[in-house]
C-alpha cells in the first residue's frame, strides 16, 4: 500500500472531451525488493500490478471519501496501455499521478503517469467497465 503521503491536486490545463478537469490523484508506491528483474528494474509487469494497486487506493478509498461512491461498484478492465519511457529502479521513491481522461457512457478511462525524481518513467491508461453487483453486468 503507499504510504500516507497520498493526495489529491487538481488536473492542470483545460478541459476538453478527452481530457475533463478534475482533482488528480497523486501517492507513492512503495517499491518491493521483489519487484526486480534479473537486470536489477522493476519488472514490466509489476508496473501494470503498481497501477493496479494506485487505482484501487485512488477508486475504492479516496474517491469514496470525496464523496464519489458510485466507484465503489465492481469494475473490470477491458483495455490496458503503457508506455514505458525509462526503467524503473528499486530504490528511489516512484510518484503515481492519475486522473479520469474520459467518461463514456458504459466505461471510464483512468490516466497514469508515474514518475522518479523529475524524470517521467512511464504513463499508461485503463479502461474500465462498472458492473451491476448484483447481476454482474455491464452498467451503462
Amino acid at each position: 500500500m503507499p504510504r500516507d503521503n497520498t493526495k489529491v491536486v487538481p488536473s492542470a490545463g483545460r478541459a476538453s472531451e478527452n481530457h475533463p478537469t478534475q482533482q488528480r490523484f497523486e501517492c507513492a508506491m512503495p517499491l518491493r525488493w521483489s519487484d526486480q528483474d534479473i537486470n536489477g528494474h522493476i519488472n514490466n509487469a509489476r508496473i501494470v500490478t503498481l497501477m493496479e494497486e494506485a487505482r484501487i487506493l485512488w477508486l475504492n478509498q479516496s474517491a469514496a471519501a470525496e464523496g464519489l461512491d458510485s466507484f465503489r461498484c465492481p469494475k473490470v478492465v477491458a483495455s490496458l496501455n503503457v508506455e514505458y519511457f525509462r526503467p524503473v529502479s528499486y530504490g528511489p521513491e516512484l510518484f503515481m499521478l492519475l486522473d479520469v481522461s474520459r467518461i463514456g457512457s458504459g466505461s471510464f478511462t483512468v490516466r497514469y503517469a508515474a514518475f522518479q525524481g523529475d524524470a517521467p518513467v512511464f504513463s499508461g491508461s485503463t479502461v474500465l467497465v462498472p458492473l451491476d453487483a448484483v447481476s454482474n453486468a455491464p452498467v451503462s
